[in-house]
């Protein structure tokens, strides 16, 4: 069960994500129509305000995750989130299209998605990181659902300027809640080394690789079906295009209902290899039965919730084994990466889905991203089940120096890591049980004046 330092950091983070994604996501189903207003738009700089957010989201990751793993991770959230409301607030007030397109890569510059995920990963023990990880995907599932019910009637009521104005206080509202996640201090007996050659140790690393083509996979094949499927649901399924967002409301409470069990197996059963190539398994299941059964309603409707059920226990396990694989230094960095894949495939996906449009093949279309995802699944074959750390909660000494104590802790052979949070006086220690031998128990024993149960 999570603690109540827990479930706090997790429920402001995921909203922070949330708030996030709700403001990015509430633009795309009105811009289409309602950028035409602007003066200068034209269909491509209509497309370039929509997506450039993207772009520089992409663009940034990496270099913010890499000051993440130097500093605190908390101000550099407070400075994405300011650069996201500042962006807004450029596009709400600009009356030409070039105005929206600064405002947009102003807030995608904001690009703090890996850093959040390092922090969440800072404050929630190994045991308890896929669920909250899965609770912080709800939270941008949801996001996507809400937004594309909530965007047209907002901008019915506010107009496009006021939307963009909804987002930069959606950014003010996520600074508040970051004031409910404890401050952290992180210790680690990995020496620092320069930002080039941190970036090299994990691009060089295959198994971080193979999870960063993964998640570009998975948003490559979301993005695309979420361009391809709306005039099948509106053609087929007889669902105008208003009545949508109740159409992936109800698949995505249910795919939860199925995600969340697979993902107590993978934590708690060491299980997560095998769950993940089961949910590959189970997009290729969902998109196959979209090849065959589009045209009946209910059958499109399965294939759509199979993938969503597999799609979610992947956005619950991915960021969980990244975490798990990535060097503890470099957390944020290997994040960073991934989360510029994430964006890259969105990209990628959104692209391809106009031309799977333009195929004027619906089978066709369907079989192209099962392909693409037959393809990923054989090349996560070779992916190595991740190391398990084990967390222990301990209080901090009180007749002791923090640094003094946390470096006895890291000096005993398989103790990783030890996170620090001052003000509620108490500590995460990471170990490796595999590698703690009773020499180094005793020296745990003797160091925090009681046994511990590892």
């Amino acid at each position: 069960m999570m603690n109540a330092l827990e479930r706090r950091s997790t429920f402001a983070l995921s909203s922070i994500f949330a708030l996030r994604m709700l403001g990015l996501f509430m633009i795309i189903p009105v811009f289409a129509v309602a950028g035409q207003s602007y003066q200068y738009a034209t269909p491509a700089l209509i497309g370039l305000a929509v997506g450039v957010y993207g772009l520089t989201q992409a663009l940034l990751q990496i270099p913010f995750s890499l000051l993440a793993d130097r500093f605190s991770r908390k101000p550099l959230v407070v400075l994405g989130l300011l650069l996201f409301a500042l962006g807004g607030a450029i596009a709400a007030m600009s009356e030409t299209i070039y105005g929206v397109i600064i405002g947009r890569a102003i807030a995608g510059a904001g690009a703090v998605s890996a850093v959040v995920m390092a922090l969440l990963a800072d404050v929630t023990r190994e045991e308890q990181r896929t669920k909250a990880m899965a609770i912080m995907g709800m939270s941008i599932g949801l996001s996507f659902v809400v937004a594309f019910s909530l965007g047209p009637w907002l901008t019915s009521l506010v107009g496009i300027s006021g939307l963009f104005w909804v987002t930069t206080l959606m950014g003010l509202i996520a600074i508040v809640m970051l004031l409910l996640v404890p401050k952290v201090t992180r210790h680690h007996r990995n020496f620092q080394q320069g930002y080039l050659p941190q970036l090299k140790q994990v691009i060089q690393m295959a198994d971080l690789n193979r999870l960063h083509i993964s998640v570009f996979a998975l948003h490559l094949l979301l993005t695309a079906m979420f361009i391809y499927v709306p005039s099948q649901l509106i053609e087929y399924a007889q669902i105008p295009l208003s009545q949508h967002g109740w159409v992936y409301l109800p698949l995505l409470l249910i795919s939860l209902f199925f995600a969340f069990p697979s993902i107590i197996v993978a934590e708690k059963y060491r299980k997560m290899r095998g769950i993940f190539l089961s949910a590959i398994a189970g997009i290729i299941v969902g998109l196959f039965i979209l090849i065959f059964g589009y045209e009946s309603k209910y059958v499109l409707l399965a294939g759509l919730g199979i993938f969503f059920i597999a799609f979610n226990v992947m956005e619950a396990l991915l960021p969980s084994w990244l975490s798990k694989s990535a060097p503890l230094q470099s957390k944020a960095t290997a994040m960073g990466i991934n989360a510029s894949a994430q964006f890259l495939g969105a990209f990628c996906g959104g692209v391809l889905g106009g031309q799977l449009i333009m195929l004027q093949n619906t089978a066709l279309g369907w079989s192209v991203l099962t392909v693409i995802a037959i393809l990923w699944l054989l090349i996560s074959f070779r992916l190595a089940q991740p190391r398990y750390l084990t967390s222990v909660v301990l209080a901090l000494p009180e007749m002791q120096e923090t640094d003094e104590w946390t470096s006895k802790l890291l000096a005993i052979r398989g103790i990783e890591e030890v996170v620090v949070m001052p003000e509620q006086q108490v500590a995460y220690i990471k170990v490796d049980k595999q590698c703690l031998d009773d020499a180094g128990r005793q020296d745990l024993t003797h160091l925090i004046g009681k046994e511990v149960a590892i």
